[in-house]
């Protein structure tokens, strides 16, 4: 940056990109559970104190490089789903968006129980308002292409395909530990998910009970 204060909204609004583009920046190469405020503003350039009065907490700057990834997600999906796709090619198409998007998975699995837990009311608020539009996008995507389902259900399924992609991440990238555990039986290495092919198999089923019902 040019200026050591910012002084007007343009110069704010630069300060508030550069600690997201930094923060993405330091997720690509560690996971989200490892951020520190403390290096991140040293790798922003800016105090500590600083950087807290554009975003209130870690968490909200996570929270919102999330509702950025699931931006683009929905870009991805909706630019690539076929207006005559089957079940079976838009759980494939979910899957495989998502499997390539490692951030937006890994701020996924620790959502809820990390994330949401340490901000404000508004933060919360203005937060579960920023997912709606990426939802509802790939909710009318999928609606044009799979007659019959409801705006309601395909919501459903983008909150079901979010929750499950969460809950998969994790599991399909052990620690050292596990991984030796793994390599050592083979029956314990059936726990290891594959996270595309687990995710494209739950999707799938839940996408056949849902056209099924309909």
């Amino acid at each position: 940056m040019s200026f050591q204060r910012a002084r007007n909204d343009e110069q704010r609004a630069e300060r508030r990109r550069l600690i997201l583009a930094t923060t993405r920046r330091m997720l690509e190469q560690s996971p989200a559970a490892e951020l520190t405020l403390n290096e991140l503003s040293r790798q922003v350039g800016l105090a500590k104190s600083n950087v807290v009065r554009y975003f209130e907490t870690r968490e909200a700057i996570l929270l919102t490089v999330l509702e950025e990834e699931l931006g683009l997600w929905a870009d991805d999906v909706t630019g690539r789903l076929a207006p005559d796709a089957t079940g079976a090619q838009v759980a494939a198409l979910l899957a495989e968006t998502m499997a390539a998007r490692p951030v937006m998975c890994d701020l996924m699995s620790i959502h809820s129980a990390v994330l949401e837990r340490n901000v404000s009311t508004a933060v919360a608020l203005a937060h579960k308002r920023g997912i709606v539009a990426p939802f509802w996008k790939i909710a009318q995507a999928v609606m044009e292409s799979l007659p019959g389902i409801t705006e309601a259900v395909a919501v459903k399924l983008v909150t079901v395909a979010f929750l499950n992609a969460g809950a998969l991440w994790p599991n399909s990238r052990p620690n050292a530990a596990l991984r030796e555990a793994y390599a050592s039986d083979p029956l314990v290495a059936t726990f290891q998910p594959d996270f595309e092919v687990e995710l494209r198999a739950t999707l799938g089923f839940v996408i056949a009970g849902m056209l099924a019902q309909a």
